[in-house]
């Protein structure tokens, strides 16, 4: 609810509103460009997906680990931990060709890692934020210093992909998990919304 300055009324809020009271996006989010060149759009795209991940686990370190529901194990620590590592596949592995940048977070011997051995502490969250934060400090390089859009790669399950083709995989992978995150974070605290 907020509260109509005018006559001192409460108004009900829409659950999807993305602004605040003020009439204000979230901290960073929404700043990228709607009208220009494809590169600066998508990575902008990109970075609101990335600011919305950050802004649904804010202020909740002790219970980034809360699961969802039983039986699942998705979790906000579990959906960072994730993230670090697609980025890192997508960007590391398959665009910049460095094989060795294997997953940090899941493996052969535990598919779901990521997920299911996403444990509560402070060690912990700092090591899934580390990850993540260099995932995308590493892709957003990448992407800045890309000649073009074509800079391709190979995957075992897609093939020959783009970076055009990454870009707005991320987009979708973000904004998926994003839906997820809306509502672990709506059963943690009840907040929802921006």
């Amino acid at each position: 609810m907020t509260v109509d300055e005018r006559n001192d009324v409460a108004v009900p809020r829409r659950r999807a509103d993305v602004l605040d009271e003020a009439g204000v996006a979230g901290p960073g989010r929404f700043a990228g460009p709607a009208t220009g060149d494809e590169l600066p759009m998508l990575a902008g795209f990109l970075a609101d997906q990335r600011a919305t991940l950050v802004l649904k686990c804010a202020g909740l370190e002790e219970q980034l680990a809360t699961r969802s529901v039983e039986p699942s194990t998705l979790s906000l620590l579990g959906l960072v931990r994730h993230l670090a590592d697609v980025e890192r596949h997508w960007f590391r592995e398959i665009l910049a060709g460095q094989k060795d940048a294997r997953p940090l977070f899941s493996s052969p011997a535990s598919p779901d890692g990521d997920f299911d051995e996403a444990a509560p502490g402070p060690a912990a969250v700092a090591e899934a934020w580390e990850a993540w934060r260099a995932a995308v400090d590493f892709a957003d390089r990448f992407t800045a210093e890309a000649p073009d859009l074509d800079v391709q790669g190979e995957d075992g399950w897609r093939g020959t992909v783009s970076l055009r083709w990454v870009l707005i995989h991320m987009i979708e992978e973000y904004a998926r998990h994003n839906g997820h995150a809306d509502l672990i974070r709506e059963r943690i605290d009840g907040a929802r919304g921006v």
